[in-house]
């Protein structure tokens, strides 16, 4: 098995790169608009927004929305009918001219969307852990004057059209294949998930203003959860290529666009720099929390009836019998145009078989 991951320095309002209805899946976080790091890169695309942020916060927040309202429709236009969506946005609060106010950036998005013609399915709360010390904004302990902390984001979670059809025998035996365990089930699907942040790590000081990271569970969760091996999964807003990685490890095939090719080198680090080791760590990692859980529920004399021969364990329900997952073998740059990565993984190596012997496998480790 091989999977390919291109790489294109453009605007994702005009994605002339991608053809329609190619894109099984879309997972991005997007420039939130309202949050003052991003107010230049918003004014490059539509230069009223400067003097909106001084005059009519309310216009502003509407022409920056307005402008990530041309990716949404690309991504309609290039996702295949059944194919899913999810975007992770969060709210904005700022205080401009004395007024502090909130912005709801997901509601305009969900708005937007609908227009299109997506269909919002049930969204996730992701609920941002932190250690600050100080949380308070406004008057501290003082009554009404004091303000809640925004202390989560939205994944807002679309489809195009119906559900996905699986006609073929190939096609649904891939979807067996691409399981995920029961109590992976039961963690991921709920509504409400508790997930810490993580830091950037650009060495470009000017990039790293305009640029935010999220961590890799996050695309890593969604792959799983909405698209199968050997999908196309796509990233409008690529950032440091975190999406890009998630989809090398869970076997799917992407594209990651992003407008700022001063990115470039970051990107190439953070692919180019990845340890194979590391990354089946992830791998085996998962796997080594099914076999405690498995573990765990037999001690508890508890029945586990169904048996995976591919990975060689048991599993709660018939669905789980075909899962597969797969080590990788190697992630290689190729010789063309577009940045573009192919990946190739061991279709011989049993997955109870794997050894890690990387100590910062710790670092990027599935949880």
């Amino acid at each position: 098995m091989y999977t390919t991951h291109s790489i294109y320095f453009t605007s994702s309002q005009n994605m002339q790169c991608i053809n329609n209805a190619t894109v099984d899946l879309v997972v991005t976080s997007p420039p939130y608009p309202m949050i003052e790091m991003w107010d230049e890169i918003m004014a490059m695309q539509n230069p009223t927004i400067s003097n909106a942020l001084n005059t009519n916060p309310t216009l502003a927040f509407e022409l920056m929305h307005q402008e990530l309202d041309k990716v949404w429709a690309e991504c309609y236009r290039v996702i295949k009918d059944g194919g899913l969506m999810c975007v992770n946005v969060g709210d904005a609060t700022r205080t401009i001219n004395k007024e502090f106010q909130l912005y709801n950036n997901h509601a305009r998005i969900v708005e937007a969307c609908l227009k299109l013609g997506f269909i919002n399915l049930p969204n996730i709360i992701w609920r941002k852990q932190t250690n600050a010390p100080n949380k308070f904004m406004g008057s501290g302990m003082l009554p009404c004057g004091a303000y809640v902390t925004l202390e989560h984001e939205w994944i807002l979670v679309f489809r195009k059209g119906g559900k996905r059809d699986y006609k073929k025998d190939s096609d649904k035996l891939i979807r067996r294949k691409s399981s995920f365990f029961w109590e992976e089930r039961n963690k991921w699907f709920s509504d409400l998930w508790e997930i810490k942040g993580v830091k950037q790590k650009i060495n470009n000081s000017q990039t790293r203003e305009r640029n935010a990271s999220y961590p890799l569970e996050i695309p890593y969760r969604l792959i799983n959860m909405y698209s199968q091996q050997g999908d196309m999964v796509l990233d409008p807003f690529l950032g440091l290529g975190t999406t890009s990685i998630a989809a090398m490890l869970t076997g799917r095939n992407s594209i990651g666009v992003d407008i700022d090719k001063a990115l470039e080198p970051s990107i190439r680090n953070n692919i180019e720099g990845l340890q194979i080791d590391m990354l089946n760590g992830i791998i085996a990692e998962r796997y080594n929390k099914h076999l405690s859980f498995i573990k765990e529920r037999e001690a508890q004399g508890k029945e586990v009836k169904y048996e995976n021969f591919n990975l060689m364990c048991k599993v709660m329900t018939s669905q789980e019998v075909d899962i597969n997952l797969y080590y990788l073998d190697t992630i290689m740059p190729k010789t063309d145009k577009t940045l573009t990565y192919e990946c190739t993984y061991f279709d011989d190596v049993a997955i109870n078989e794997y050894v890690s012997n990387d100590k910062n496998a710790l670092s990027l480790r599935y949880d």
